[in-house]
């Protein structure tokens, strides 16, 4: 039988200043931060939720600094040097890789996910912006993190296009919408009260 995928949450330290920086025009530096940091929680409260196991990929800090933010008990991996890309490419499969920025994100999602990579290659989560807030993969499938132009519209068409090219069977769940920009911010008014 084959193994759960392990859901790999990719958060950055909420250090002001560094975290979520594109809402720092509406926020500041330090409310950005904060936010980041709510939604970084949120998110692991969902993924506990799920039963799924998971780990938190850490970037922005120490170990130490992010087992005393988000306990001990939480397993944590180095996401290491260079671009988004590299970064999420070194997730061994079967996985679910995960942002922590998407409010509406719930325990089904991610169930959903799994079981839909129980009876396909690859699973997609696609963001209202044109990325992914999910991307879950049974076997290594490097050629979904190069040559990508992280951070825009495209990012989910050409993902899509280098499975369709390949024959990699997928799914696509629920479209979500991510909290990166100050516009998002009208969408969740309780994340800011």
């Amino acid at each position: 039988m084959t193994p759960p995928p392990t859901i790999a949450l990719f958060a950055k330290y909420p250090r002001p200043g560094l975290a979520k920086t594109r809402l720092i025009p509406a926020l500041g530096e330090e409310g950005a931060a904060d936010l980041h940091r709510r939604l970084v929680e949120r998110t692991l409260g969902t993924i506990c939720e799920s039963g799924l196991p998971f780990a938190v990929w850490t970037t922005g800090a120490e170990h130490g600094a992010f087992t005393e933010w988000l306990g001990d008990d939480v397993p944590l991996e180095e996401q290491g040097e260079g671009d988004l890309g590299e970064r999420l490419g070194r997730v061994p499969a079967p996985a679910i890789l995960l942002g922590g920025d998407v409010p509406d994100l719930a325990a089904r999602h991610l169930r959903e996910a799994a079981k839909a990579l129980g009876e396909n290659d690859a699973v997609i989560g696609p963001a209202a912006d044109g990325g992914y807030y999910l991307l879950g993969f049974t076997q290594e499938m490097p050629f979904l993190f190069a040559d990508m132009a992280w951070g825009t519209e495209t990012v989910l068409r050409d993902t899509e296009r280098a499975l369709r090219d390949r024959e990699v069977r997928y799914r696509v769940l629920e479209t979500l919408s991510d909290c990166d920009r100050p516009e998002d911010l009208d969408r969740w008014p309780d994340l800011t009260a």
